[in-house]
């Protein structure tokens, strides 16, 4: 058996970070992801005047309910999607003119949703080309609140920055939302605030959010569970075992659902109070999933789809065209690569395993995405010659992801 030590959560690092610089007082995160998306964020508070002291398994940071410490500041927010949409967001309730930039990767990412809706709640916002994307400028001068609407199909990220910025605001904020993608990740904030001193309402597709701000605490990380998925689908491929501690019947990551599609094709799940394990039985059966609420391990079960007995059809991931790259689109043509057969759709993608023969290495392009590098480093545990343009992009969200991998590998199969 294979016990593996998952990094922090990404999705909660990022969170309890602007949590934390929101809050009145000091705050502690114990075990954060320490990877290039949250050093970005830690960065990105700091250019704005918190304070964030780093040591290797605790971060503390100064809150400021009133908002950044600096009148003046630039932000460059790297290839986060969490920095980019969650920093313009704590900015706006502060005082002061603050510009934001980003890569040209998450230049090329939407989030004209969002910044209609601080728009819409008296923010001065401006985007200095691309209409909807960065690079963009926050003149500050706090948010009164009030009533906004907003369409978070393309992310739950749009959702819940403007719930964080909710107790920040003069009035509180009642946010109407009329789509809504990934609903477990707005899940995990709502939880979180609740651990910060702040209770979500709910109204029908309203969620209702008290002024009053938020209270410093001490808080930890639980292990990231999309990161998690590489390694129980190893163990799913392969007719190994695999633990992950830290994460079990409790834990606040939607993403830990992907150890249910992998019973649903013929592993063996245990999920514990604090651990969750994960068996190989040497089948994998076909299977038809919907993964909207899941969409960051399609390309998991995109990887492994070659070695199940029967076509595996993902179905109602869309939003996953505007991740780090068009994923859907990566998965399909890196699998042909292989010499898979995929079919697909505006939203869904259908893998269909050969009867007559395996998988061939080949080269598989990454378009810089790291969920592209480790999902087929999965596939590679059964192929051999799988190799990577841009092996290095995981330090986006896992930077010792190769190490750590080959010594799974080493477990699983020697």
């Amino acid at each position: 058996m294979a016990l593996v030590d998952i990094p922090g959560s990404k999705s909660i690092t990022a969170r309890a970070l602007f949590l934390a610089a929101a809050a009145d007082g000091v705050t502690t995160l114990q075990r954060p992801l320490r990877s290039d998306d949250t050093e970005g964020f830690a960065e990105g508070l700091s250019r704005l005047g918190y304070r964030v002291g780093r040591t290797p398994g605790a971060w503390q940071v100064d809150g400021r309910p009133q908002g950044p410490a600096l009148a003046e500041a630039d932000v460059y927010c790297r290839d986060g999607a969490t920095t980019a949409r969650f920093l313009p967001t704590l900015a706006a309730a502060g005082h002061g003119t603050y510009r934001f930039d980003a890569s040209p990767q998450m230049r090329r990412r939407p989030l004209l949703p969002l910044t209609r809706a601080l728009r819409d709640l008296g923010v001065d916002l401006r985007h200095e080309a691309a209409e909807g994307h960065h690079p963009l400028t926050v003149r500050a001068a706090g948010v009164e609140g009030g009533e906004v609407v907003l369409d978070a199909g393309q992310s739950s990220q749009y959702l819940t920055a403007l719930l964080l910025l909710g107790p920040l605001t003069r009035t509180g904020l009642r946010i109407t939302v009329t789509d809504l993608v990934s609903v477990p990740y707005v899940e995990i904030t709502i939880a979180m605030m609740r651990e910060f001193g702040v209770e979500v309402g709910r109204e029908g597709n309203t969620y209702v959010v008290p002024p009053g701000g938020y209270r410093a605490t001490t808080y930890a990380i639980e292990p990231d569970a999309s990161t998690a998925s590489y390694f129980f689908a190893a163990a799913a491929v392969t007719g190994g075992e695999v633990t992950v501690p830290g994460l079990g019947a409790g834990a606040l990551q939607g993403d830990l659902g992907f150890v249910d599609v992998l019973r649903r094709m013929g592993a063996r799940v245990d999920v514990g109070a604090d651990r969750t394990t994960v068996s190989g039985t040497g089948e994998l059966h076909g299977v038809t999933v919907d993964m909207r609420d899941i969409s960051d391990t399609m390309p998991t079960l995109a990887a492994i789809a070659p070695f199940a007995s029967g076509p595996v059809r993902i179905e109602d991931v869309a939003n996953t065209r505007v991740k780090e790259c068009d994923r859907l689109d990566a998965c399909a043509q890196n699998l042909r690569r292989l010499g898979v057969e995929v079919a697909t759709g505006d939203d869904w993608i259908e893998i269909r395993p050969g009867t007559d023969s395996a998988p061939a290495g080949a080269g598989i392009k990454t378009y810089g995405d790291h969920r592209i590098v480790m999902s087929f480093a999965v596939t590679g545990l059964r192929v051999p010659g799988i190799s990577f343009d841009d092996p290095g992009c995981v330090r986006k969200t896992f930077p010792g992801f190769h190490e750590a991998f080959a010594e799974l590998r080493k477990d699983l199969i020697g």
